[in-house]
């Protein structure tokens, strides 16, 4: 595999809050990396820094090797880099199709309406919502509006889908069809980036695991050494017992 993603020494401050402090680490071409830590670790914050939402104070992002650190969110998308966001906002006076429609329009490959309705569809199939093309978005469940927000990130074709907690308010069920669906989309050739507190989902799903801590890299690894990490256990898995149950097959 070869490097998509490196994120080198990133750093960001709110005042007098250090929010993320020179994070480094680096995401390859088919790989699932999976982003976890406690609540206000500044998980998400590192994923507003990797897509353009917030403007580092020091340190270099480079996605296939072009320097993109700074950049705005619309020029990072059309070089192959979306994401889903952790509280789903889809536009309720659409429909499902139109929702994803936009997607496409604004990707990558600046789609004209008719090709991106077609690529929206597509992208709906694999979700498991193309029966819900012409509903209006506001009637999903949250199951279906998360399976909507995947799926508007995913018409933009990137290289590299970065999921902001897509497993969050689901009951087992449900995880278990998107967890199918995560795994499509890297077979389909697209490398992921998560963020993700359902535990045995994501040591799973993941090749390799980062953990953040009050803004730091605490650990990152295979999942096996990261679940076994006494950094980690203190910090944040809190059970010295629970390793094993982790890597249980999800």
């Amino acid at each position: 595999m070869s490097t998509l993603l490196q994120v080198t020494g990133v750093s960001l401050r709110f005042g007098g809050l250090l929010a993320v402090s020179d994070v480094s680490f680096s995401i390859e071409h088919g790989e699932i990396l999976g982003l976890i830590g406690p609540n206000g670790a500044g998980k998400t914050t590192l994923f507003n820094i990797v897509n353009g939402v917030y403007k580092v104070d020091k340190g270099q992002i480079l996605f296939e090797g072009k320097d993109i650190t700074n950049r705005p969110p619309n020029d990072v998308v059309h070089l192959g880099l979306s994401r889903t966001h952790q509280i789903v906002k889809p536009l309720n006076g659409m429909t499902v199709l139109e929702n994803v429609t936009v997607g496409a329009c604004f990707g990558r490959d600046y789609l004209g309406l008719h090709p991106a309705r077609q690529a929206a569809m597509e992208v709906l199939e694999h979700v498991g919502l193309a029966d819900r093309a012409e509903t209006s978005a506001r009637s999903l469940t949250i199951a279906g509006k998360k399976r909507l927000e995947v799926a508007r990130a995913l018409a933009a074709r990137p290289k590299l889908l970065l999921l902001d907690e897509v497993l969050a308010g689901l009951n087992p069920t449900e995880i278990e069809q998107m967890i199918q669906i995560i795994r499509g989309i890297r077979q389909s050739g697209i490398s992921v980036f998560m963020i993700e507190h359902v535990m045995q989902a994501i040591m799973n799903l993941s090749d390799r695991i980062v953990v953040l801590s009050f803004g730091q890299k605490l650990a990152e690894g295979l999942p096996e050494e990261v679940s076994h990490d006494p950094q980690v256990i203190e910090a944040y898995l809190g059970d010295p017992d629970i390793a094993d149950k982790l890597l249980e097959d999800a």
